[in-house]
């Protein structure tokens, strides 16, 4: 249906810091499920440490033993806090040992436990909860925005944004907020236990940090935009394959299948390059930060070496303990390139899901509007001036002082060349847009009073093209009206004049029609369409050239079910045809989104004007016309 055309979208532009507050806001959301998983963390973290100090002073009371100059009591006070009691006197140095490698196998037990039920807690958040409400949130706000934002921007991306984007942004939670809560908390603790051992070997074991955070910050600068254009390219590659499945048939007609594929092949070779690119650049991050973490095991082995040496530090509670430390936190560091790596990818998405949340929705309810009632069907336009193009400009509207007033139960037909406003003019009566200017009144009040979804419920609407869901033929016509019973379905299919060919069907009413509806012909979806219109028992009717595409013996079908289903109604029809238009009570010609010419098919026959011009271009070509009307 012409009902929209091609415009940009105004989109509210985004700052790093401005996107990560809006992603914090998001977390907070679900900020009890993000402190169990990082109570349970504290707690492996705690557990890690323990089994750490265990094994460091096993090997001292091992050591000890061998030494013959063992005590068997002071290895045991784990992590120097004493929550262990040292065991009895005549306990042997093997039940000793024994015991020890149990609580370490204990603790281990306990660890990966409390793993599992941390990965569990994680995808808990992120998959059962943030994902399916994002994409929730998403899917609503699409269903509340104008034909505006869909003709600005295409079903790849839109697809894109509500999948894949969703997906990256759930990574700002698990991958940057948890894990960098994590990573500061855990190195916090490696660092006072390290500096508690030796704060000279600390020193010097992490003398490479500040070149850490130096390269994190320049990695960080520039892959952004890498991630950033990399999601344009897939969006690219989505729509291409989505409009290459809708236009198949063409594709086939025109005998293009080695063309399509070739053009499909470029995009997804252009979208594999440049992933190449960016993985190409993280491969290399990644390794480069473990390099720098593996200096710190040299200075640990040269000067933490020399320390045990010369007693200053004991081999197995000091320099085993120390090098796990340094072990756990240097990975710790290395987690710091997955997290900036993870939070690009979040802000590049979040800044493109931000963009339909905060797109702005330009029909919606007012405070105080009402419910629309039963309508008899007047409508009127009072100086309407319209334009797609927002904020308005005078060389952009396309509707300009449109004074039109359609009486209760008429019919008025609209005819104007492509681009003359007729589409426009129907689509501000049921609110898919608004008027810049003037008002339309429905039984003498605006439009904008009623609640948008009571006010379309009063009106059917059959496209040009109407589009029909994979479901049953009993679902589609009931689509506006899920509660009618068989018999109200029935009724409307009988006035569309589809109810024959319906139970003609093997499974009648519970046929599955494919994809678009495109087992069936031209006339019998346009049937279809009228009836799911007629269901709803509109006041009103708008019909956007419902003829256009099919032949003369389909059209002649059609007028039939039209004839039945405007009676009583207020109904407006686009169409071209002399012999659709002369069937309407009067007929407005529009040109450059302006009314030229009003009046009866006779009225206008006899008056110069394009009505005639076009009327008579007909009467040559097909010799339909009969001047003194039907």
């Amino acid at each position: 249906m012409g009902f929209s055309m091609s415009v940009p979208v105004t989109q509210s532009p985004h700052t790093d810091w401005q996107l990560v507050l809006r992603l914090l806001g998001l977390a907070w959301r679900y900020r009890g499920r993000c402190v169990q998983v990082l109570l349970l963390q504290a707690v492996l973290l705690t557990l890690g440490l323990a089994g750490l100090s265990l094994s460091g002073h096993g090997i001292d009371y091992i050591k000890n033993a061998v030494g013959a100059a063992r005590d068997a009591h002071a290895p045991l006070a784990v992590l120097d806090l004493g929550i262990i009691p040292p065991p009895p006197a005549s306990w042997s140095p093997f039940a000793v040992v024994s015991a020890l490698a149990l609580g370490i196998l204990l603790l281990a037990a306990v660890r990966a436990w409390l793993n599992y039920s941390y990965s569990i807690a994680v995808n808990q958040l992120v998959q059962r909860h943030l994902v399916l409400d994002l994409r929730a949130e998403l899917y609503a706000k699409l269903q509340r925005l104008s034909f505006r934002f869909y003709d600005a921007n295409t079903t790849g991306s839109i697809i894109t944004r509500v999948t894949g984007d969703v997906q990256n942004v759930r990574m700002f939670v698990d991958q940057v907020l948890i894990q960098s809560l994590i990573m500061v908390a855990s190195l916090t603790v490696y660092l006072v236990y390290m500096v508690n051992l030796s704060p000279g070997l600390t020193i010097a074991c992490l003398a490479t940090t500040p070149a850490l955070a130096l390269a994190s910050v320049y990695f960080s600068q520039h892959i952004q935009p890498r991630y950033a254009h990399n999601r344009l390219l897939t969006e690219g590659l989505i729509q291409r394959f989505t409009e290459s499945i809708q236009g198949v048939q063409v594709i086939k007609a025109f005998g293009r299948e080695q063309e399509d594929l070739a053009a499909f092949s470029l995009r997804n070779d252009e979208v594999r390059d440049q992933q190449r690119g960016i993985f190409w650049r993280v491969s290399l991050f990644s390794p480069g930060i473990g390099l720098l973490t593996r200096i710190n095991l040299l200075v640990l082995l040269g000067y933490g070496g020399s320390l045990v040496i010369r007693g200053e530090l004991p081999l197995g509670a000091g320099l085993v303990v120390f090098a796990g430390l340094l072990e756990q936190f240097s990975g710790q560091v290395n987690q710091l390139a997955t997290i900036v790596n993870s939070a690009q990818q979040s802000l590049v998405a979040s800044r493109r899901v931000f963009e339909i949340l905060d797109a702005p929705v330009e029909v919606a309810d007012a405070a105080d509007a009402l419910p629309c009632p039963t309508l008899r069907g007047e409508v009127r336009f009072e100086r309407v001036s319209f334009a797609y193009k927002v904020p308005a400009e005078s060389d952009s509207l396309v509707l300009q002082d449109i004074d039109l007033r359609v009486p209760a139960g008429a019919c008025v037909a609209i005819l104007g060349a492509t681009g003359a406003g007729k589409s426009a003019l129907m689509s501000l009566v049921p609110r898919f847009f608004d008027p810049q200017g003037g008002r339309v009144l429905l039984d003498g009040v605006d439009a904008r009073r009623f609640r948008v979804d009571d006010l379309r419920r009063r009106i059917g609407i059959v496209f040009q093209e109407s589009f029909l869901f994979s479901n049953t033929i009993a679902a589609n016509l009931a689509f506006g009206h899920p509660e009618a019973t068989q018999a109200q379905i029935e009724r409307a299919a009988r006035i569309a004049q589809a109810h024959d060919f319906i139970t003609a069907l093997p499974q009648g009413y519970a046929t599955v029609l494919g994809e678009g509806g495109n087992t069936l012909s031209g006339g019998q979806r346009q049937r279809l369409a009228l009836a799911r219109a007629l269901l709803l028992e509109p006041s009103i009717l708008l019909l956007d050239d419902p003829t256009a595409a099919i032949d003369a013996q389909t059209e002649h079908e059609i007028f039939s079910a039209l004839d039945a289903a405007m009676r009583g109604r207020t109904t407006f029809i686009v169409a071209h045809r002399v012999g659709t238009l002369r069937r309407a009570d009067f007929i407005v010609v529009m040109e450059q989104g302006r009314i030229v010419q009003r009046g009866t098919h006779a009225e206008l026959l006899r008056a110069p004007g394009p009505y005639r011009r076009i009327a008579d271009l007909q009467l040559v070509d097909n010799r339909e016309l009969d001047e003194d009307g039907p």
